[in-house]
């Protein structure tokens, strides 16, 4: 009977723990799905022409000037970017801050293991923030440059992404995802888009000749 009972209580444990088991593996598989998708959506050649200094004087310009105050009637500031290929998420920040909250670290962690896949290590990428229309515009910019310039740090610094690769530009409520809904929570999302190759820098007459120089050592 202690045989019995014993084998029961095994069976008890492994049935509980495939039970516990099981989700990870599903959680494993969607994070691994996810990346996958990301990776075939900005494994592509973007290629454009953006002036993101320009960009951002254009947005500070419009603020400035008092046009278009209503929300819904403005004009996006760089509809070239709608364009190209790209993918959007959703960045938790602490409030009214570009501090990343800690629950975030994984939405970023996944961006960055797609960004160092050998498919998206040619290009170069850029970070796009964007916030709901509330509260002053100027402040809204401004907040969203940051945010948009923290997300690249830690894609940088704790993921180890090549800094020259990935560029950041906040838009504030100036290129709004929902116009309908301005003060929408889809309005600040994040997007990571595609803008061209990548070219690594170009070696020194030096480093070329101790290159040669080891490899004649080799031989």
């Amino acid at each position: 009977m202690r045989g019995v009972r014993k084998l029961r209580g095994l069976d008890l444990l492994l049935g509980v723990s495939a039970l516990f088991a099981l989700p990870m593996a599903v959680a494993q598989a969607q994070t691994a799905t996810s990346t996958a998708d990301i990776i075939e959506k900005l494994a592509v050649d973007g290629e454009a022409d953006i002036d993101i200094a320009a960009l951002r004087q254009q947005a500070a310009d419009r603020i400035k000037a008092r046009a278009d105050a209503q929300p819904q009637k403005r004009p996006p500031i760089a509809p070239q970017l709608t364009k190209l290929p790209q993918v959007r998420f959703d960045i938790v920040f602490d409030q009214d801050s570009s501090l990343v909250r800690p629950a975030s670290y994984q939405t970023i962690g996944t961006i960055a293991d797609a960004l160092t896949d050998p498919k998206t290590r040619p290009y170069r990428y850029l970070i796009v923030d964007h916030v709901e229309a509330a509260g002053r515009r100027d402040h809204n910019l401004i907040l969203s440059q940051r945010r948009a310039d923290s997300i690249r740090d830690v894609l940088v610094n704790t993921f180890k992404v090549h800094p020259k690769r990935l560029q950041a530009l906040g838009l504030g409520e100036e290129q709004l995802q929902d116009v309908n809904r301005p003060a929408a929570p889809a309005n600040a999302r994040v997007q990571i888009i595609a803008i061209g190759k990548f070219e690594t820098e170009p070696a020194t007459p030096a480093a070329a000749a101790q290159k040669g120089a080891a490899a004649k050592k080799k031989r």
